[in-house]
């Protein structure tokens, strides 16, 4: 058995998802091999080469495959799939986008955002918004695999890995880029920070999300928001966590005027240390929560301000 890892990255360096799906790669058992398809993308495979169980990189680099078009990608990653019993990519919206084609292509079944390998053809992952789990065996001669990187821990560094150049796929020519916008910000990015302090609903306007800076800032946090405060256009769609937005597992989560629905917890409840503020008593968030703050949040988060100054 041999696994391929699509590897997200952005030609310099991997992404953290990458190092989380490596894990989920070496607990199926055989050698892992990661494929970085982009353009000059050398320092990116380098990097790859040095992380722990990795046994080879494959490298396609090639102008079509520098913006990380799925279409591209994933005819790179068919080309070479009937070497694999595994394929594996991180169930970000990079792998998101990516996997489904090939699992169409080589006509077998997606198993998507697995939590855990129980063995190498049976695999573990939560279904109705987290609420139970689900085992999952396949019989596929491939097993077309997406990863939620909260289930494993980060692949080390210190490995030394062969690097390979492969024979790069021909453009599709179904999709081309057009543009991209990039957020910035001192923050750390939502999916990688080890605090996060979100506002929902309770904040009740985008204004309102300035009382949690000064709370972000004292912690070194990343700022989150519910889907609720999204949806009402108190903050951008990539600060969303949950179900449908970005999956999370700090070492401290702090909801602030989140009620705690089901779409939410899914995508926050395995955080380390959860602490909820909020006026309702009964809101769901406080059956997750470590600590429970009960009361109004715009005299309770200067005060943690002030505690913490």
């Amino acid at each position: 058995m041999t696994a391929l890892v699509i590897a997200e990255h952005d030609n310099q360096s991997l992404k953290g998802s990458t190092l989380n799906t490596i894990t989920a790669a070496l607990q199926c058992g055989g050698e892992v091999h990661v494929l970085v398809a982009g353009a000059q993308c050398g320092a990116a495979a380098e990097a790859a080469a040095q992380i722990q169980g990795v046994s080879k990189v494959l490298v396609a680099d090639a102008p079509q495959f520098g913006d990380g078009l799925a279409e591209n990608v994933a005819e790179q990653a068919l080309s070479m799939a009937e070497a694999y019993s595994h394929i594996l990519a991180p169930a970000t919206a990079y792998g998101k986008n990516i996997l489904p084609r090939v699992a169409a292509r080589l006509d077998v079944g997606q198993i998507s955002e697995i939590t855990k390998v129980d063995a190498p053809d049976t695999f573990e992952r939560p279904i109705y918004a987290g609420n139970a789990i689900a085992t999952v065996q396949s019989g596929d001669r491939i097993k077309v695999i997406t990863v939620r990187t909260t289930g494993f821990d980060a692949a080390a560094t210190g490995g030394k890995a062969t690097v390979e150049q492969v024979t790069s796929a021909a453009d599709s020519g179904k999709s081309s880029f057009v543009s991209r916008e990039l957020a910035k910000s001192d923050r750390p990015e939502l999916t990688a920070a080890k605090i996060i302090v979100s506002g929902g609903r309770g904040m009740g306007s985008g204004d309102n999300f300035k009382i949690l800076e000064p709370l972000a800032d004292r912690l070194g946090a990343a700022m989150g928001a519910s889907r609720a405060a999204v949806d009402a256009g108190y903050v951008p769609n990539d600060w969303q966590v949950g179900q449908t937005g970005k999956i999370v597992a700090p070492q401290l989560y702090i909801a602030v005027g989140i009620s705690g629905a089901i779409q939410h917890l899914a995508g926050m409840k395995d955080s380390k240390t959860i602490v909820a503020i909020n006026k309702d008593a009964e809101a769901p968030i406080f059956s997750v929560a470590d600590y429970g703050i009960v009361g109004d949040l715009f005299e309770i988060v200067p005060e943690l301000v002030k505690e913490l100054g």
